[in-house]
């Protein structure tokens, strides 16, 4: 016996193309009327704001990263004006792991 005899005795065979019957189910106006109202509700449900700009914004200006902002911002202005050597793109200042590290516990304690 080999091993796909084995497991094919094991689990019966289904085919994607059988058709498959759905029960029908008459629909009074009451019911249709009750669906559309969950929808409604669901559709009216407002997204939450987004911290992560503000709270970003903050931790750049606070005292321990705005060095390092001061740093990557004048890179990036250097690079724009096209005074920066061939390749440059700031991204080694782009890791502004203080801002990060700052804003992680702000973040995550406001959210849900």
């Amino acid at each position: 016996m080999s091993l796909t005899s084995f497991v094919t005795s094991l689990f019966s065979t289904v085919y994607a193309d059988a058709p498959t019957e759905e029960p029908k189910t008459e629909e009074t106006p009451e019911a249709s009327e009750e669906a559309a109202e969950e929808v409604a509700e669901e559709e009216e449900e407002p997204e939450p704001e987004d911290l992560h700009p503000e709270i970003r914004e903050e931790c750049q200006k606070a005292a321990q990263c705005a060095p390092f902002t001061k740093h990557y911002l004048h890179c990036q202005e250097k690079v724009n004006n096209g005074e920066g050597f061939k390749g440059e793109d700031c991204v080694e200042e782009f890791m502004m792991h203080c801002v990060d590290a700052c804003i992680a516990p702000r973040l995550f304690s406001k959210l849900r």
